[in-house]
């Protein structure tokens, strides 16, 4: 099974007392999520099942990439990485699943399936992690494929 988390693109910062999950993407924001679309469209398999998190910035995020994706309550900010891993059904689905979503989940993630000691990665904005769950010699493993940023693409 491949795993790719894409954190959302640059969007407005946080106003307190206001709606958190309203917030836009910023004009760089929408490039950033322009450029990463672009190299995840030439990437990605055909089958690819798409979750987002129910949060404007993440639904503007994949719509840059111009395939379908169903929203996910399971990845709105906060959500836990146990969430994530039972909504992606990690690692027994089969074929590609790509997750739009937040920090500090998308890093935690990373962190728990490679085993790391920190609580989690770091995770720029716009940028994607692509980790793929393999067996090799009767032990099971979580390899990253790639990580790509939108500002090096």
């Amino acid at each position: 099974m491949d795993l790719i988390l894409w954190r959302h693109a640059e969007a407005l910062e946080a106003v307190e007392g206001g709606d958190d999950l309203a917030r836009p993407l910023t004009p760089r924001g929408e490039k950033q999520a322009t450029r990463m679309a672009a190299w995840l469209g030439r990437q990605l398999p055909e089958n690819t099942r798409i979750w987002v998190s129910p949060a404007r910035r993440t639904e503007q995020t994949a719509i840059a990439l111009e395939r379908k994706y169903k929203i996910s309550e399971e990845l709105a900010p906060g959500a836990c990485v146990a969430q994530l891993l039972e909504r992606v059904q990690w690692p027994h689905a089969r074929g590609t699943v790509l997750v739009v979503g937040h920090q500090p989940t998308l890093g935690q993630t990373i962190a728990q399936l490679l085993g790391l000691n920190a609580p989690e990665c770091a995770v720029k904005k716009g940028a994607v992690w692509w980790l793929r769950n393999r067996e090799r010699d009767a032990l099971v493993e979580t390899i990253i494929v790639t990580v790509q940023s939108p500002d090096i693409l």
